[in-house]
């Protein structure tokens, strides 16, 4: 065993300078766009921004935020109020395949943190939640710069009561 742990550090030690050259000039994207949120019983709404780096042709980094901008009507023991999203921000690893050079696909997987807001009767509550995510979506550019995005990511919750959300985004994405 100690001899094979040796064996994938020497092989780590010969790729670095190879891998190190492809992070030289990172490909910088933005975007800002509209995100879904659907838990099966809520559905909420957030504008979410982002910045990736590609740090080589297949491999890249992302983080996003995100402010909630549709709250969802809850009814709470016969008493009506609100679900808000507050805030939401994540960090991911991208892999993508370019399909054409107007068009590739992404998965990705990171980790959030997710905050959300119930006011009933007057009352406040605040959950925040720490999630792993992962998703999958595909970028088209309609010239070398600009263009869409669409993607779905899970959010995982790893705190006890747990739970997940699905996302649906849709943005407008730019290439630096």
């Amino acid at each position: 065993m100690r001899n094979v742990l040796l064996a994938t550090a020497a092989l780590t030690l010969f790729a670095a300078p190879a891998m190190a050259q492809s992070f030289n000039d990172p490909q910088w994207t933005g975007s800002v766009g509209y995100t879904h949120l659907d838990s099966g019983d809520d559905s909420l709404g957030a504008i979410t921004g982002r910045v990736g780096a590609k740090l080589s042709r297949y491999i890249g980094v992302e983080a996003e935020g995100s402010f909630g901008v549709k709250d969802e009507d809850i009814t709470v023991a016969g008493v009506d109020g609100t679900l808000e999203h507050e805030y939401d921000a994540a960090v991911y690893a991208v892999g993508t395949v370019p399909v054409s050079p107007n068009l590739e696909l992404f998965g990705r997987v990171g980790y959030g943190t997710t905050s959300l807001k119930a006011d009933v009767a007057g009352v406040s509550a605040t959950e925040d939640g720490e999630s792993l995510n992962y998703g999958a979506g595909a970028n088209y550019f309609f010239d070398g710069q600009n263009g869409v995005r669409a993607d779905w990511t899970r959010r995982d919750f790893t705190d006890d009561a747990g739970g997940e959300i699905d996302t649906y985004g849709l943005s407008f994405v730019r290439r630096f």
